[in-house]
């Protein structure tokens, strides 16, 4: 990869600053023009108290603590009061020491007491309190307080107590200035003031994100943490810190776990510095951590019992989906006449029975059980050869152990036959992108944003997605940078955009076509880096002008006007990046859809600066990592071909044996494999692919027709009702190891508790298996793994566990003890072989399955903010799940209306491949003719609906659209639509 700039750094070229003269307490200071006299109070090591004052915010100097002596007629607030030349500055006399005692005190009489306060009494650091301590202020007995304005206990995490507010506004400005979400303000007047989610909504049932920036911001106890798992919050000198990295989406928050060593639990979080994530969290981050102390951890190896075999279904709603598809079959019957719920249908709940499935394993010795499971491997290995084994890795698993993972099944087993969930969520973006500029990562990080002119944000709900980056996004915005969202449903997004095109699914190709079709028009391509960076634009050009703004308007339902306005306001742009998430991947045409976006940005000559570039926004916390890592059937570390033979040898030398030749077989493709009698044995390592794989009734056949299959995983999943053998894995927090963000950001995750019972770290059971089939590894740590994978990673070379540091490292990077990494890539060449940007033009195809009179709505499917993928993490979160307990179909008003639907309805949702019967929630975020399922629900599981239609280039699966049916689920649990029965003219199950 080309280094553009390592840290932080402003230009060479950025005009120099005039400062200003000054004396504060006799001291003589020079700073910038604009700084404020706190912040040169600050840097001169003078110390002004405050209140409502904090650095992250913008200053708005309400409370007065900081009032300093300027020599004017009154005091001034040092937090708001800019520095003048000459200005004379003293910041403490008896009178400014008495201003600040009686403010003290008149804050401090409508305070719940100290015995009772919700801060002090927990974390013990209300910063009112302490000034009352300062200032010797202690029970006042002249003065009382007024009427009670009341608390507020309607979210599950969170408490509000208004009698504790001092109306400082922080909490107002940490939801407005750090994460954008603009939900707290303040409502009624004089005394009865309070601060106010929404219109005065309780903060439980307004549109608060839960997010906890107004806990972190608050100085008093207004707004507090409770307490989770029945784990008090105490002071942090009573806890151990524990800094690591949030293990949920890719953004890879900084945060540190406070932990309760005498009770064995999490007290609260933190979001902690890091040049990417600035010490912000999302709800996932902040709350969703106890998901690890569930009763329902795998804690010892089970073994099947010889009479659960032939192996199926072992849970009863899912074993009575599969019999009614074989009765269904048998009577030549469509897939929409089953009941949803109540006997033989799918039950409410969410998680596997356990008592339903426990019954069918028995408990084995880790002798036993990887004993067992070595024997099978290799005999189906010694039977059928290497083109049975296959392997699915986790992306929530260390950068050390997909490396692992990896090795052991090429290694191992002589065979490429190794995948994971990459394959579900970026591959098509990863394509095109080693296609067009030659490497797979992302050319510039998210918070380089704040440089950009023009940001398009495209197939992504980051704000639920990847909420912490949207923060981002959404404070470029209020600094000046023009937001272009892009998408089908106008997600939250679509609320902080300057622009907003919802185009209809599948049309992303002829939209950016026509984008492009009048930026040529215009004039406004940049000719200079088009000859200099680029090759086969001429043919790109023809492409395009087949698409003028006019067929693209019909086509996606853009209108003309706003097609033309994007193509200006990108076309001008002197900094314009693109963001994108699976809305772009997740299509059979998704690596066309990245083409585009990859072309966007060539033609414009926006790649290699500050503020410009691709940025395909990873999914899980380490997808990223595992890729890099050679978690891909056609990648070897640090993406190097399969098939090359070079880069084969290199690998066989460092491994120590021969390897294979061959690309091996995708997610998508393994499944098909099994069927086709291929694959007959898998280890699955972290992954759920019953759920989280599309058409989830074709899983379940190949799933029931493996002869072995071992799963590791920290729950019993739908995929392990499958196994034969299942290993008690260790979850985020039991183990130490390195994590790659969406950024490239390399971070360290460490250890904050040993795994429950017999458990075991994932990276050790790998070992304990490749050592039973014949390999010779003597592993001692993470850390041992890290150092032989980076010398066969280029773009990680210099990074040691030594070097990460607190904050970690972007790669690639020349100097970790200098410079944080490289932010923006390709300043001078691609990592092409001719070091150009390679332009694909591409031709709108529709999509695989189209709407019809039978299945008249598109399916899109995605995520919820508090929920994460299959949910088996997130819905044993009691705050995750208390704030998002249910499955629902998103309709728009009018097709709900339409079919005599209403807000909570039981609705069926059936598709050609299988139905599910789900709450309705009516949305205006939907088009007519629309439907959105969140996939994170087992017993509403969207990847019923879906279609295993893939992209020719990248293999990841149509996920994004798909033709469905909805209709009331009646009493009797049968369902209508127009008079005739779901899916009863259905007769082949599928397309």
């Amino acid at each position: 990869m080309t280094i553009t700039r390592d840290g932080f750094a402003p230009p060479a070229s950025e005009a120099v600053t005039r400062t200003v003269s000054l004396t504060i307490d006799g001291k003589t200071v020079s700073v910038p023009e604009g700084t404020t006299i706190w912040e040169a109070a600050r840097d001169a090591g003078i110390d002004i108290p405050v209140l409502c004052h904090d650095e992250r915010y913008d200053a708005v100097g309400v409370c007065r603590m900081c009032v300093v002596d300027t020599g004017g007629r009154v005091f001034a607030a040092s937090c708001v009061r800019p520095c003048d030349p000459g200005m004379e500055v003293t910041t403490s006399t008896p009178e400014l020491e008495r201003s600040r005692a009686v403010l003290t005190e008149l804050l401090t009489v409508d305070q719940p007491p100290r015995e009772e306060d919700p801060k002090q009494t927990t974390t013990a650091d209300n910063e009112l309190i302490s000034l009352a301590d300062q200032y010797s202020v202690g029970a006042v007995e002249d003065l009382f307080a007024g009427p009670a304005r009341g608390k507020d206990a309607s979210n599950p995490v969170i408490a509000v107590d208004h009698d504790a507010c001092i109306l400082c506004d922080r909490c107002v400005r940490a939801c407005d200035d750090i994460q954008g979400n603009d939900v707290i303000g303040r409502s009624g007047k004089g005394y009865s003031t309070r601060i106010a989610f929404d219109l005065n909504d309780p903060m439980g049932e307004s549109s608060c994100v839960t997010c906890g920036e107004c806990v972190a911001a608050c100085p008093t106890g207004a707004i507090t943490n409770k307490a989770i798992n029945n784990i008090p919050i105490q002071p942090k000198e009573k806890l151990d810190a524990v800094d690591t990295v949030c293990p949920y989406c890719g953004v890879g928050c900084a945060l540190t776990y406070y932990v309760d060593r005498e009770r064995g639990g999490i007290s609260f979080a933190e979001g902690r510095d890091q040049p990417g994530s600035q010490g912000r969290l999302c709800v996932k981050g902040r709350y969703g951590w106890d998901y690890a102390a569930s009763t329902q951890r795998l804690t010892k190896p089970l073994i099947r019992v010889e009479s659960s075999y032939p192996k199926g279904a072992l849970s009863q709603d899912v074993k009575a989906e599969s019999d009614r598809d074989v009765v269904r079959k048998g009577r030549g019957e469509g897939k929409g006449e089953g009941k949803g719920k109540g006997k033989g249908g799918r039950k409410p709940g969410g998680l596997v029975p356990y008592d339903e499935v426990m019954p069918h394993f028995r408990e084995a010795s880790w002798e036993e059980a990887l004993d067992l499971i070595a024997s099978r491997l290799k005999e189906i290995h010694t039977e059928g050869g290497p083109g049975t084994i296959a392997g699915f890795g986790s992306a929530k698993c260390s950068n050390e152990e997909a490396y692992l993972f990896q090795k052991l099944i090429r290694a191992g087993f002589g065979t490429n036959n190794v995948d994971h969930c990459t394959r579900l969520c970026h591959a098509s973006s990863v394509a095109a992108l080693f296609e067009g500029v030659g490497s797979g990562a992302v050319s510039t990080t998210y918070g380089d944003v704040a440089n950009a002119d023009v940001a398009i944000i495209t197939g992504s709900n980051a704000t639920a997605n990847h909420p912490v980056a949207s923060s981002f996004f959404k404070q470029a915005r209020r600094n000046g940078t023009k937001i272009i969202y892009v998408d089908p449903r106008s997600g939250t997004v679509a609320d902080h955009a300057d622009i907003f095109a919802q185009l209809k699914p599948g049309t992303d190709v002829a939209l950016y076509n026509g984008i492009m079709h009048e930026v040529i028009r215009l004039g406004l391509i940049d000719r200079d880096f088009i000859a200099s960076r680029t090759s086969n634009y001429d043919e790109l050009a023809r492409t395009v002008e087949a698409y003028p703004p006019e067929l693209a308007a019909q086509i996606s339902g853009v209108p003309v006007e706003t097609i033309r306005e994007i193509a200006r306001l990108w076309g001008e742009a002197k900094a314009g990046v693109i963001y994108w998430g699976m809305g772009i991947s997740q299509h059979t045409t998704g690596t066309d859809n990245a083409r585009c976006l990859i072309a966007m940005c060539s033609i414009t000559g926006n790649v290699g600066r500050p503020g410009t570039g691709l940025h395909p926004l990873r999914g899980q916390n380490n997808v990223q990592g595992a890729s890099d890592a050679g978690l891909i059937p056609m990648f070897y570390p640090n993406y190097q071909p399969a098939t090359d033979t070079a880069t084969r040898e290199v690998f066989e030398r460092a491994w120590g044996t021969s390897l294979s030749p061959e690309n091996g077989l995708t997610v998508t493709e393994v499944i098909k494999s099994i069927l086709d009698g291929g694959v007959r044995a898998m280890y699955m390592l972290g992954e759920n692919p019953f759920l989280s794989d599309p058409n989830i009734n074709k899983v379940r056949k190949a799933l029931s027709q493996l002869e072995f299959l071992v799963v590791q995983d920290i729950f019993l999943t739908e995929t392990a009702e499958f196994a034969d053998v299942i290993l008690p894995a260790s979850s985020y927090l039991e183990k130490d190891g390195t994590y790659t963000n969406t950024d490239r950001r390399v971070q360290l995750g460490r250890k904050v508790f040993d795994p429950p019972g017999e458990a075991r770290v994932d990276w050790e059971i790998v070992q304990e298996i490749a050592r039973r089939i014949g390999l010779d590894w003597n592993y001692e740590s993470p850390r041992e793994i890290f150092d032989e994978m980076v010398p066969l990673m280029p773009d990680y070379a210099n990074l040691d566990y030594d070097n990460l540091g607190a904050g970690g490292k972007l790669y690639p990077i020349e100097d970790p003890d200098l410079t944080d990494g490289t932010v923006v890539l390709f300043d001078e060449r691609f990592n092409t072989d001719d070091g150009l940007a390679h332009l694909v033009p591409a031709e709108w195809l529709p999509a695989k399955e189209l709407p019809s009179e039978e299945y008249p709505f598109v399916l899109n499917t995605g995520r919820l903010l508090q929920h994460w993928h299959t949910g088996s993490m997130t819905r044993r979160s009691f705050a995750l799940d208390a704030i998002a307990p249910r499955a629902e179909v998103y309709m728009h008003p009018d097709d709900a209306a339409a079919l005599g639907l209403a807000e909570g309805d039981l609705a069926r949702v059936a598709s050609r491949r299988g139905e599910i019967v789900l709450n309705v929630k009516v949305s205006h975020r939907e088009v007519p003719g629309n439907v959105f399922i969140p996939f994170h629900f087992r017993e509403a599981a969207a990847n019923l609906l879906t279609i295993d239609e893939i992209d020719p280039t990248g293999k990841i699966p149509e996920f994004k659209f798909c033709a469905v049916k909805v209709a009331p689920e009646l009493a009797s649990g049968t369902a209508e639509s127009n008079g005739v029965p779901v899916g009863a003219s259905d007769s082949k199950g599928g397309v």
